[in-house]
């Protein structure tokens, strides 16, 4: 499996930096998955990133901890924002990186916003 990501690639928590309209960055600690050489993530459709995302698609991505404090380099990316069968991928993608706890969350979060309340986005390397 390709990773370009570097430690990003492998972490457990990855620190995701989009960009507001005047440049001032914002992150946030979210699970991600690599699959293809492209880190995966899954969020809130109506999220604040996914609308950052949607008008500017530099992000950076950092491995962090649960809270967001940065572990290492930063890497940059590329964003793209997933249909509905994507974002079926993404889910699968990280069912089976965080196992149980994975499972658990995803099926949670489709029960209480439904399948298009959460989307996918694939990152991929700059």
């Amino acid at each position: 499996m390709d990773n370009p990501f570097g430690a990003v690639g492998t972490a457990n928590y990855v620190l995701l930096t989009t960009f507001r309209k005047d440049g001032t960055p914002v992150g946030t600690p979210l699970w991600a998955a690599l699959d293809d050489g492209k880190l995966f993530v899954w969020t809130v459709t109506d999220s604040w990133k996914v609308k950052r995302i949607r008008r500017n698609p530099a992000v950076t991505l950092q491995p962090c901890n649960v809270s967001g404090t940065p572990r290492g380099a930063v890497v940059n990316g590329t964003a793209r924002i997933l249909d509905e069968a994507d974002s079926d991928r993404v889910r699968r993608l990280i069912k089976r990186k965080y196992s149980i706890q994975g499972w658990l969350v995803v099926a949670g979060s489709q029960l209480r916003r439904g399948r298009k309340g959460t989307i996918g986005i694939e990152i991929t390397a700059a």
